[in-house]
């Protein structure tokens, strides 16, 4: 995590960087740089995790995909194509599955082709239970390798990505926020 807080207390600091050891690993070659954003969201893992875990599709709470084809049935190395909404520096990407852990509950991806500037690119997201004003919450960590694009800086292209991510963050919580009130999630007792 590049440092920044994001208002967390001491523990949940501590919780959300063991989680970055321990699943977000990226090797960062020469020419690349690498961050990470985390999240928390207030509904249970199993509501968001039903949301991330469709690689086929995105558009579900990715609100730049306009749509999404996948191709296999969603194992690793199934690939999709995306096409990107207009207004950013890209129209379509290609994309592998590289991991789907229902148990864990980590998603990875590696961009393999397509219109953008994002060459190298691979995340990782893992989603981790925690409770939220005494309700069954999620603490959401998505991490990044990319190339830095000629003419950009290490800190423009993180800055560039991690808001993007940032974005669709915010929008799978929305997303899942909003499924979780219609379920009408009861408090967890303390």
């Amino acid at each position: 995590m590049n440092g920044k807080s994001n208002g967390f207390g001491s523990a949940g600091a501590v919780a959300a960087t063991e989680f970055v050891r321990r699943h977000h690993r990226h090797e960062t070659g020469e020419n690349q740089c690498s961050s990470a954003v985390v999240k928390r969201i207030k509904a249970p893992v199993p509501l968001v995790w039903s949301l991330v875990r469709r690689f086929d599709q995105p558009q579900k709470y990715k609100p730049f995909v306009s749509r999404c084809v996948a191709q296999g049935n969603l194992e690793i190395g199934s690939l999709r194509e995306v096409d990107v909404k207009s207004g950013l520096p890209a129209t379509t990407s290609t994309e592998r599955l590289e991991l789907l852990d229902d148990d864990e509950h980590i998603l990875s991806i590696r961009i393999i082709g397509g219109d953008h500037r994002l060459k190298n690119y691979s995340s990782i997201i893992s989603l981790h239970p925690e409770i939220i004003d005494g309700r069954p919450g999620t603490l959401v960590i998505e991490s990044f390798v990319v190339d830095v694009p000629e003419g950009n800086t290490n800190d423009e292209t993180c800055y560039f990505v991690e808001a993007l991510i940032k974005c669709n963050l915010k929008s799978l919580a929305d997303v899942s926020e909003g499924l979780a009130v219609q379920d009408r999630t009861e408090p967890i007792d303390l």
